[in-house]
């Protein structure tokens, strides 16, 4: 699951919401899809929205339903695999006190949401048009991506303008 947040930028509730048949494995793709779930989670767009996902994504996703899913009969893609409610999709509070038990035995502060505000600022650093990290990301304003998902530094406006030829003597004068 943190796998796809960090490669996708999904937000949780829409990881939390994905069935089975929401990923084409031979076209690359993940199809985020607003609909009701019995673990509450939630897209918070309207309308659905498909975004690529690479083949160690893919070969993950056979890993998991090879080693850990197993013969589970659900439709959901993540579900509950330990204590009572297994096989249940997980939910919020599964996903957090895992959070919390990972945070702790590894001394790393983390939250699924910084995969999804990292996610978009390497894309944005490596030259995706913020256009389309802003349609990857679900937001119907690139002032959404631009303002929350940004976190661009003064070293990052450097590289750029640097490689469009400008601060290196080479660009017109006027």
């Amino acid at each position: 699951m943190f796998a796809l947040l960090w490669e996708t930028g999904v937000r949780i509730g829409e990881a939390l919401g994905l069935r089975h048949e929401d990923l084409a494995a031979a076209e690359g793709e993940l199809t985020i899809m607003p609909r009701v779930n019995d673990n509450r989670a939630r897209a918070k767009s309207a309308s659905p929205r498909t975004v690529p996902v690479g083949p160690e994504i893919v070969r993950l996703y056979a890993d998991y339903l090879h080693d850990e899913y197993g013969d589970l009969d659900s439709d959901y893609m993540f579900v509950n695999l330990w204590g009572g409610s297994y096989g249940r999709p997980l939910t919020y509070a599964s996903v957090y006190d895992l959070v919390l038990r990972l945070r702790r035995d590894t001394g790393f502060d983390f939250d699924p949401h910084w995969l999804r505000h990292t996610r978009a600022t390497l894309l944005l650093r490596q030259g995706v048009p913020i256009e389309v990290v802003s349609t990857l990301l679900g937001h119907s304003s690139i002032a959404t991506t631009h303002d929350i998902y940004g976190h661009l530094s003064v070293e990052d406006a450097r590289r750029a303008l640097e490689a469009a030829g400008f601060l290196t003597g080479r660009e017109v004068r006027w």
